[in-house]
């Protein structure tokens, strides 16, 4: 009785998975066939039947494959794929439509009903839906690439180049000084910064300054809250009576310094994570709650531009300057902290804050696992961010008019002053 009834679990599998495939190609065949509603029948190289079919031709290759011969598989294919062709060099001739996506959408379907009966019905399930999400889009996607600019498209290839193809190359073991450094990890903050900086960098870009100067400080905080800051500052100039939604726009970029910051945090070491919340939230809420008040006030005039994005948004040099920034901070840190004790650790953060606070950050985070105690970690990141926003606040009451460093210096000296005093309590 058990084999019989392990061969009737075995039969009801296979005919589940056959239905699968044949599911699976009236899906992709139904996305098809309503792309082309308005054809006459037969001008169609192939419609939701056809598809349909085919889904299902693949589970049973794939079947015969594995009960008569290896070869079944390799021949069919090859069968349809001169049947799409024969289709494709017809349509060429009656239409001039030199698209190939059926043919192919139709060998994927081929390939999704045979992975649905040998491989994984769910894998092959999730491959048709996101075929089929990839053909219906195509407006979407031709308009996408429309609005690419060259830098961007350069960009996004660096970023996978620097992720996944020279990542996995590095060793990934404690060398250096102290062991603090490890090329695998110093190599992924880099990764990790750079990924958060494309991001803002394009949701500024797509979204432009239509969804309204809160959100374009936030995603521009991303990408450089100095570019934004500095921009925002000159305008003020320029314009003297946007100074509130000018302030508005900067307080929110400088105040998206601490969700990064929490971030890493949660990344790198979700201990020291648990530390850095009140502080950090602390901080931001000084720096957000002035913004959202000044924006309620002047929500009507908000017409401002977003800062002009001339640069690469993401530019090789400058991560192998982070790169070697971050690793120059781990081998100072560890030296400043055998000499000095946490004082070095605090004139370290201070000195690092004034021109970035992501290296020092990465790395401060990083040590905590190993060098430095966790408070001292915290305090040293707190500094940091705070001499940085201090040195926003600067330049902006420096570059910008008088009523926008005033809007800006009482929530950065607000923000500075609880910050340090939150994470002096720890």
């Amino acid at each position: 009785m058990e084999p019989l009834a392990s061969q009737l679990i075995e039969s009801n599998q296979t005919a589940l998975n056959l239905l699968v495939a044949l599911s699976l190609g009236t899906l992709v065949g139904l996305e098809r066939g309503w792309n082309a509603r308005e054809r006459e029948a037969g001008e169609r190289v192939a419609g939701i039947r056809t598809f349909a079919l085919t889904g299902l031709l693949g589970g049973i290759a794939a079947l015969l494959s594995t009960a008569l011969t290896p070869w079944v598989f390799p021949v069919v294919f090859l069968g349809l794929t001169g049947l799409g062709l024969v289709g494709y060099r017809e349509r060429v001739r009656a239409r001039q439509d030199y698209s190939i996506t059926s043919v192919v959408g139709l060998l994927m379907t081929f390939c999704f009903g045979a992975m649905a009966v040998a491989v994984s019905a769910t894998l092959a399930t999730a491959a048709a839906v996101i075929t089929a999400l990839i053909l219906d889009n195509k407006r979407e996607i031709h308009g996408l690439v429309l609005k690419l600019q060259s830098r961007e498209l350069d960009a996004a290839l660096k970023l996978l180049l620097i992720s996944v193809v020279t990542l996995p190359l590095l060793p990934n073991r404690p060398m250096g000084p102290g062991g603090v450094l490890n090329p695998y990890e110093i190599w992924w903050m880099v990764v990790l910064i750079a990924s958060i900086s494309f991001v803002g960098y394009s949701a500024v870009r797509v979204s432009g300054t239509g969804k309204g100067i809160l959100f374009t400080g936030l995603f521009a905080g991303l990408s450089s809250s100095t570019a934004l800051t500095l921009h925002f500052a000159r305008q003020s100039r320029d314009n003297e009576v946007l100074s509130p939604q000018l302030a508005t726009g900067i307080l929110v970029a400088c105040g998206t310094m601490f969700p990064r910051i929490l971030a890493y945090g949660l990344v790198i070491s979700p201990t020291l994570l648990s530390m850095l919340a009140t502080p950090v939230l602390v901080m931001a809420t000084a720096l957000y709650l002035p913004a959202i008040l000044v924006w309620q006030r002047n929500r009507s005039r908000l017409t401002v531009d977003q800062p002009t994005l001339r640069m690469n948004p993401l530019d090789l040099k400058s991560a192998l300057v982070f790169g070697a920034l971050l690793t120059l901070i781990l081998v100072v840190g560890h030296y400043l902290r055998t000499w000095f004790g946490d004082a070095g650790i605090y004139l370290l953060a201070a000195t690092s804050g004034v021109a970035d606070v992501d290296a020092i950050t990465l790395s401060l985070t990083r040590l905590s696992q190993s060098t430095i105690a966790p408070e001292t970690a915290v305090l040293g990141i707190i500094i940091a961010s705070a001499v940085n926003n201090l040195i926003k606040a600067t330049m902006a009451g420096a570059i910008g008019t008088r009523a926008l460093g005033m809007r800006v210096a009482g929530p950065m000296a607000l923000s500075l002053l609880s910050g340090i005093s939150v994470a002096l309590m720890l």
